[in-house]
């Protein structure tokens, strides 16, 4: 395969935060970017990261990590300490690259860009959602002046994830320990900071940038997640644009899954990529619809053969471009900082009952004099993930709580209790569904549950023994309430259950 870059340099990376860092590894070899080194508080992540890479300098110290020999550090760490870690590395004279969110705060932010500045070396946010296949042709689309001048969009990460309370992001969840706490920070996740993946596509396919934004606040939570103060389970914003355009930003944990979707409306065309990119022509809404066939620029196998739909790839190779050539990249340090302050400013909004507020731009010395010292932080100040039980219970039994809970609604599986919600509604709709394949998905997944029936009313019953220990704390409402639910008590009538379903499976298939 031919090289990508035109050197025979090499940018020696270390990763800070395993979990997500890890996944980086094959795209990084790629890209002239070795991994020679990795930190992380957890023994788990050091033992899995050295199976991947067993030459590393693997540690759980973060001064002796930034010690060593190396050009740049990638940062996966925990969103809330990102910007302390970021500051950190650049000062160590590391070139940085940061998960999303840049930052927590706005006096974080400001914190953030004047570091960046000072050091001189390369800080490039890893959001990759505008770097799939369809949206880097819009954006080429867009530059071309196909689209005219931008007027209004909706662009959407919903994506359910309740067990990313209880569980780290690796494989298929590992259970937070101990047992009877909750996930330091995306337990009480305020879901307008993870805008990321909705607002920056936007952002890279027009070139605008956010200047305000309004957030309506919703408190209705899904059953199994927790409506901790500032926290909310669907985040809804409409943010206006720097041309004086209307972007509605949606993000979330919800029952209806949609982490690409976008409806874009320019002056001479309008395009969505819903179920595939669709193209409006004829600077009409009578124009003719058409369905488009996304390109890459270039690089396609590698990019197709990358996480995320290549935007693992091509945030990296970005990244190495301007370290290996000072080409900048989309995601430099002004553009993390908009992004990210568009998210604290909805949540911001949210707390206001929906005030319209600015977003600022911290290319400006005014900007950062006005939020230099604005520590408003989104999170719940009374919302203690570590302290979700009162004082004195018994581990004995609220340490299952995290293991209990992930069984029931598994990390990026339909089994669990979504197992039985999908069958028992399905069964509900079964005749009236038109896809014979679909029709076909419920009933393979009506068998599966006729084996697995039996375990998950068992999961019931040790959560409501956890709840009826402790009924007045968040946890044991929140399991009593889910135990209401009509598909738990028909699971916890398991024998009648699995009958009446097999009955019912063998009528159909």
């Amino acid at each position: 395969m031919k090289p990508v870059f035109d050197t025979d340099k090499r940018i020696r990376l270390g990763i800070w935060g395993l979990g997500r860092g890890a996944t980086f590894i094959r795209s990084a070899a790629a890209l002239n970017i070795d991994v020679i080194a990795g930190c992380d508080l957890h023994p788990h992540m050091r033992e899995e990261f050295r199976k991947n890479v067993p030459d590393a300098f693997i540690t759980a110290d973060e001064d002796e990590f930034l010690a060593y020999d190396m050009d740049a550090v990638l940062i996966a760490t925990y969103l809330p300490d990102h910007a302390k870690h970021a500051i950190k590395a650049l000062e160590a004279g590391k070139h940085v690259m940061c998960e999303v969110t840049s930052f927590l705060t706005l006096a974080d932010g400001v914190r953030l860009v004047e570091a960046v500045e000072k050091s001189g070396k390369v800080y490039n946010l890893l959001e990759n959602y505008p770097f799939t296949k369809e949206n880097m042709y819009l954006r080429k689309l867009y530059q071309d002046g196909f689209f005219g001048e931008f007027q209004y969009g909706e662009f959407e990460y919903v994506h359910e994830c309740r067990g990313l309370t209880y569980a780290y992001n690796v494989g298929h969840g590992l259970p937070i320990e101990p047992g009877y706490t909750l996930h330091a920070w995306r337990s009480g996740l305020n879901y307008h900071l993870y805008n990321t993946h909705s607002l920056g596509p936007l952002m890279q396919i027009t070139g605008l940038r956010p200047i305000s934004v309004t957030a309506p606040k919703n408190t209705v939570f899904l059953d199994g997640t927790f409506p901790a103060g500032r926290s909310t389970s669907v985040a809804a914003s409409l943010i206006t644009m720097s041309n004086g355009g209307t972007m509605r930003n949606l993000m979330g944990t919800t029952t209806n899954d949609y982490h690409r979707n976008c409806r874009f409306w320019g002056t001479r065309a309008g395009a969505e990529n819903i179920n595939g990119l669709k193209i409006r022509v004829g600077a009409s809404g009578y124009g003719v619809m058409v369905d488009m066939k996304a390109e890459w620029p270039e690089f396609g196998e590698l990019a197709d053969s990358m996480g995320h739909g290549g935007g693992d790839f091509w945030e990296l190779y970005y990244f190495a471009r301007e370290v290996l050539t000072g080409e900048p990249a989309p995601w430099n340090i002004y553009a993390a900082a908009d992004v990210t302050a568009a998210g604290i400013q909805a949540a911001r909004s949210m707390a206001n009952n929906a005030q319209l507020t600015e977003i600022p731009d911290f290319r400006k010395q005014e900007d950062r004099d006005r939020y230099r010292d604005d520590n408003w932080d989104p999170r719940n100040p009374d919302f203690d993930p570590m302290h979700i039980f009162p004082d004195g219970h018994d581990p004995a039994i609220t340490g299952n709580f995290n293991s209990v809970m992930l069984k029931l609604f598994p990390l990026h599986r339909p089994e669990g209790l979504n197992l039985a919600a999908q069958v028992y509604d399905g069964m509900k709709i079964f005749d009236q569904i038109g896809n014979g394949d679909q029709r076909h998905i419920i009933v393979e997944r009506g068998w599966k549950l006729v084996q697995w029936m039996p375990e998950i009313a068992e999961d019931c019953r040790a959560a409501k023994v956890i709840a009826d220990a402790y009924p007045d704390s968040m946890p044991g409402k929140m399991i009593h309430k889910l135990l209401e639910r009509d598909e738990v008590a028909w699971v916890l009538d398991t024998e009648k259950s699995i009958a009446e379903l097999k009955a019912w499976l063998r009528e159909r298939w």
